[in-house]
């Protein structure tokens, strides 16, 4: 079968994008994994279907690296935004679209018919340990100790739809990702596993942040971890309510604002790269 893709990205975090308005995907856990391979796939961060639906104007599937379906993504939803807005499937400023972690208001910002960055209602942070979800009870799980490695971090739990645990770091770089990043993304605090953000405060309005995501490894950036982070660092005294932050990662930088409702707001760019053609039947 021949199956048609476009490559996009979002501050870096790239993901391989099927249009299931006119393609179906038989084995997308399987596709992911094979696309994903950035040796001998088209390399990504994962795989996104964009699929009808029934109460929005698009349904967005995302499989990480791994294969695994992930409940949400930050940065894929403004490409799947981006996208069915240029295609015409949705040509208006703000779309609705539905995802695992539920439907996901997308306001998009244009310029002569072309999209330049969309803002995106992420929800409402949760907070409660049983819906994040953990093995541990209380209300909130802020600035609470995690032994990890024979070493104890201090961090704070918030699910975007997806769970995230957060913990600030003098230095993010100094961080040995590649060996801690599995062992907290397997910790037994977390059930369904976590992804992992290492925050370093650079002041009110900005931080710096490298993630591990669960399934995937560590990513240039991601859009629930970044909400998660700002959500973290204003529970934690670092930055304050309904100002905007600007959250610096390796791909590049989003601006959240956690709201007094806990709502967490994303803006942030969407950049396709290449559209491609793959043969299925060589795979």
């Amino acid at each position: 079968m021949i199956l048609n893709f476009t490559k996009m990205h979002g501050a870096g975090n790239d993901y391989v994008y099927v249009d299931c308005f006119q393609y179906t995907v038989d084995d997308p856990n399987g596709l992911s994994i094979i696309v994903s391979d950035r040796h001998k796939g088209i390399g990504s961060d994962g795989l996104v279907l964009i699929c009808p639906s029934d109460t929005a104007d698009a349904k967005m599937r995302m499989f990480n690296a791994d294969g695994s379906e992930g409940m949400m993504c930050g940065n894929a939803i403004r490409c799947v935004a981006k996208f069915i807005y240029e295609n015409g499937t949705a040509h208006k400023d703000i779309v609705n679209i539905e995802t695992k972690s539920g439907i996901k208001t997308v306001s998009i910002k244009s310029k002569n018919g072309r999209f330049i960055s969309a803002g995106v209602n992420m929800g409402k942070a949760i907070l409660t340990p049983k819906d994040i979800p953990m093995n541990t009870d209380g209300n909130t799980f802020i600035n609470r100790p995690i032994d990890v490695d024979g070493k104890t971090y201090f961090c704070t739990a918030v699910s975007m739809g997806n769970p995230h645990c957060v913990t600030f770091v003098d230095d993010v770089n100094a961080i040995d990702l590649e060996k801690i990043g599995p062992l907290f993304e397997n910790h037994p605090l977390f059930p369904d596993r976590v992804n992992t953000e290492f925050i370093r405060v650079i002041d009110k309005n900005n931080i710096e942040m490298r993630v591990w995501e669960r399934g995937s490894g560590e990513t240039m950036a991601c859009g629930t971890g970044s909400c998660a982070a700002v959500a973290a660092s204003v529970l934690n005294g670092f930055c304050e309510r309904n100002q905007p932050v600007n959250v610096h990662l390796r791909g590049g930088i989003l601006t959240d604002t956690y709201r007094d409702d806990d709502v967490v707001i994303m803006e942030g760019s969407a950049v396709k790269v290449f559209d491609g053609i793959l043969d299925t039947d060589d795979i």
